[in-house]
């Protein structure tokens, strides 16, 4: 039996659309969903014993209803539900040693209107040991918000970056997109190189941009070729794009199934650190997105 799928369920739609996503990824890798409930800290040191006992009725009725929900609406599904007594976050990374992948709304029952993602998701994302993927609620005029057409097949993009390229975040990436049978689009953003400053050029050439910009192709499909070989099932359109890296992703990620970046990984494969562009995609885009610790 695979490592499960983690969810954390408090009750609040982002989280119950966050546990039917995570409901369908169980299935499609066929694991278990393993949902977690953990009531939000209340003010104070010393919880009133009644307090306490309310909470965790709340959250049991919360958790037997989702399950039996997803049980309902998935035949197939392997659920089972828990709660803890740490704080949402710290129950959620307590608990994702064991699981594949780890699944949280982009914010909780504390959140507010306007808050694109809470701290909740932030904390996870950035300090799990598995990969997390963040799922949004609906956000108009969001920059993933753009329908694809009806006839249109499902879509995986991946930010890659071939100077550096982490076989952790291309092995999640390919594995997303042979499950769900999706082409997986791999985006390769690029600046200019020292040398386009000159003080004789004000300007770049289109020879030397054409250049510089078949040699990232040439990189880019280098840095791939080992997963293109192990994924041979797998459709592979690359992008290689003038632009900044957040943007090039929120811009290809338009209507897509998932958009998966890269976080470094502390020492021993532990917490590490969201960097501006997971920051940036994870606050923006429409779709959800794929945390995927690595190797630094």
């Amino acid at each position: 039996m695979g490592h499960p799928v983690l969810a954390g369920v408090d009750g609040s739609e982002h989280s119950l659309v966050a546990a039917e996503w995570a409901a369908r990824e169980a299935v499609l890798r066929d694991v278990p969903l393993r949902l977690v409930h953990a009531a939000p800290p209340l003010p104070g040191d010393a919880v009133p014993r009644q307090a306490g006992e309310t909470l965790r009725r709340v959250g049991e009725r919360v958790v037997k209803g989702v399950m039996a929900d997803l049980g309902a609406r998935y035949p197939d599904l392997r659920v089972r539900g828990e709660q803890s007594a740490e704080t949402p976050a710290e129950a959620l990374l307590s608990a994702a040693p064991g699981a594949g992948l780890l699944v949280v709304g982009a914010r909780g029952s504390g959140g507010f209107n306007g808050l694109a993602v809470g701290s909740v998701a932030l904390r996870v994302a950035a300090a799990a040991e598995c990969p997390v993927v963040v799922v949004p609620g609906l956000r108009p005029g969001g920059f993933g918000n753009g329908a694809r057409p009806a006839d249109a097949g499902p879509d995986v993009v991946v930010g890659f970056d071939a100077h550096r390229p982490l076989a952790e975040v291309a092995d999640f990436a390919f594995g997303a997109a042979r499950t769900r049978g999706a082409v997986l689009r791999v985006v390769q953003a690029w600046a200019f190189p020292a040398e386009a400053v000159s003080p004789r050029m004000l300007f770049v050439t289109e020879e030397d941009r054409a250049t510089w910009e078949d040699e990232e192709d040439l990189r880019l499909s280098d840095a791939l070729r080992t997963q293109q070989e192990e994924y041979p099932e797998v459709t592979v359109r690359t992008d290689v794009v003038l632009l900044h890296p957040a943007e090039a992703l929120l811009n290809t990620s338009r209507g897509a199934d998932l958009l998966v970046v890269g976080r470094g990984a502390g020492r021993g494969g532990g917490e590490g650190r969201l960097g501006p562009v997971a920051h940036a995609v994870l606050h923006h885009a429409g779709c959800p997105v794929a945390v995927v610790p690595h190797s630094v």
